[in-house]
């Protein structure tokens, strides 16, 4: 069942990035204008105050994208959790908790259960440590992180078209290879909001892209870490090994490439994003087969993980040209809430 739902996830995207529409672009463009109208019209009805959007008590930063699929929106989150924080303030983490099994609202930590939170939010808490609120609605995490801690800012990561929770800063992460894919919205594109939806926003996010552009790069650290704490190495002992790879996140190409960049011999799995992991999908694995996966997968297999599972955590990198203009964002914010 999970090699079917990938490939079939990979026949979509096909049509999706392909550099020319596709036949199947073509015959489902009417259903992508109409998603696109409808979610142009519900934007404007919160801009317009027609549908009522809450606003906090502090600062409100959205991280998010317009288009389906993981293209590093929490590792960005860890790094501009850190990058304020160094400036002196106190920020708190929104999350939906993608597939997490919680009913209304739930607080995640490092030891959560990532099948009850969501694994991006466990991920976050294990990283940052900062208090970490997930609800599919938005302003209820807000509300209750507001209240019950003492943050002066808040990260969502994502949730750039849940309107109804006001924000202050609008970040949009684009994959550079990826970008708007054939520029459609769904179903016949990537797209959740037309493309013109950028020319709005606070800041375009570019990830894997060149210096002169406003982004960021993921690179893996330089220590591979076995899932059972206590043991790391050096990623030199990737440099001519069999590794079998597993990958549950929105590009998995990108941590293959990468392992390979560091030497090693890369048999991949695929999965699709947010997969949950059990002990089966490792079975025909020895002790003396390295497996190596990703931290976010890396979370949902701490209880059947053997000697041989590691994870590689990675972590974005911003350059000059994003951090000068987000803490200019930052900074104007200060000015308008003195």
């Amino acid at each position: 069942m999970k090699a079917i739902k990938q490939s079939a996830i990979q026949w979509i995207e096909r049509h999706w990035y392909c550099p020319r529409k596709t036949w199947l672009a073509y015959g489902l463009i009417f259903f992508a204008w109409l998603f696109s109208g409808i979610a142009y019209i519900r934007r404007k009805l919160y801009q317009k105050g027609w549908l009522q959007a809450y606003r906090a008590s502090c600062p409100v930063i959205v991280v998010g994208n317009i288009s389906v699929g993981g293209v590093g929106k929490t590792p960005l989150v860890v790094a501009l959790y850190f990058l304020l924080k160094d400036r002196g303030w106190a920020p708190g983490i929104v999350s939906r908790g993608y597939k997490g099994e919680y009913t209304g609202v739930a607080w995640a930590a490092a030891d959560s259960d990532p099948n009850e939170v969501g694994d991006e939010a466990v991920l976050l808490a294990a990283r940052t440590g900062a208090p970490i609120v997930v609800a599919r609605d938005r302003t209820l995490a807000v509300k209750t992180l507001t209240q019950e801690m003492a943050c002066d800012i808040i990260l969502s990561d994502d949730g750039l078209q849940h309107y109804a929770m006001q924000r202050d800063i609008e970040i949009v992460v684009l994959d550079a290879t990826k970008q708007l894919g054939n520029g459609l919205c769904l179903p016949a594109g990537p797209l959740r909001e037309p493309a013109s939806r950028l020319k709005t926003v606070d800041m375009v996010a570019v990830n894997g892209g060149s210096e002169s552009q406003c982004g960021f790069s993921l690179s893996g650290v330089s220590v591979l870490n076995v899932l059972n704490p206590g043991i790391a190495e050096s990623v030199r002992i990737l440099h001519g090994k069999k590794v079998h790879a597993f990958a549950g996140i929105g590009s998995p190409e990108r941590f293959f490439n990468y392992l390979r960049g560091l030497g090693a011999e890369v048999v991949e799995h695929p999965c699709p994003d947010h997969y949950r992991f059990e002990a089966c999908d490792f079975s025909a694995f020895s002790e003396q087969d390295m497996v190596i996966m990703t931290e976010k997968d890396a979370v949902k297999c701490r209880l059947f993980a053997k000697s041989n599972f590691w994870f590689l955590p990675v972590e974005a990198r911003l350059n000059a040209l994003f951090v000068n203009t987000f803490i200019n964002c930052v900074q104007h914010l200060t000015l308008i809430n003195q």
